[in-house]
């Protein structure tokens, strides 16, 4: 099998849990628009292509752009302040990262949500073992373009082909592939497994230690 030398993560619903605080955010942001509230289902179908079309999937249709806008900054407001209240990594998730540093295995997170939130969330729960955290910012394309991943892989000095991402919805897949690179989804985050096998993933993750295995270690 295939030896990696670099493991690029996306971050919600594959390395953290985050859907309780997005909810709450995404809620709270509603509730001060005066708009119906949301479940934590309701929010895990949103999320995926970042903060932006998670808020225009949350509002009704047809709100106009001022009203999204304001419930847009609602959000991120109140994100950057309750980002890590009931956020946490999955089980395994620490000692897995651990294991491929000890093994010279470089790794990155590139993820849709906000960047300041992308990096305060590396810093809090992988500051000693992911160097490089890539998020949503203005001067990048968010997935499933390929360009955070690029970005990602010239900040850690890796090529696209020694590659492989790691991911758990349809738009991981999409940046795997537009980015050149192998994809291992994982079943334990926003979308299922039969989805997941729906969208076309080769390689599926139960645990973290399946990682390990599809990446030949």
């Amino acid at each position: 099998m295939m030896r990696y030398t670099t493991v690029i993560f996306d971050l919600d619903g594959t390395l953290l849990n985050t859907l309780d605080d997005l909810t709450a955010s995404v809620n709270h942001a509603m509730e001060k628009m005066g708009y119906p509230l949301h479940t934590l289902d309701e929010v895990r179908r949103f999320v995926g292509n970042g903060v932006r079309v998670l808020i225009r999937r949350s509002v009704p249709a047809g709100t106009s752009d001022i009203d999204y806008t304001s419930a847009y900054n609602y959000f991120t407001a109140h994100y950057a302040e309750n980002c890590r209240n009931k956020t946490g990594p999955y089980d395994g998730i620490p000692e897995l990262l651990q294991k491929l540093g000890g093994m010279g295995i470089k790794t990155a997170i590139v993820s849709n949500k906000i960047d300041f939130a992308v990096k305060e969330l590396r810093d809090e729960f992988f500051a000693d073992t992911v160097p490089v955290a890539v998020g949503d910012s203005e001067d990048t394309a968010n997935k499933p373009a390929p360009d955070m991943v690029y970005k990602a892989l010239a900040e850690l000095g890796s090529e696209a082909e020694e590659c492989v991402y790691v991911g758990d919805t349809d738009v991981d897949l999409e940046t795997a592939a537009n980015a050149g690179m192998d994809c291992i989804s994982v079943s334990w985050g926003f979308r299922s497994r039969a989805e997941l096998e729906s969208y076309g993933a080769k390689m599926i993750a139960d645990t973290a230690e399946d990682i390990l295995r599809y990446i030949g270690v």
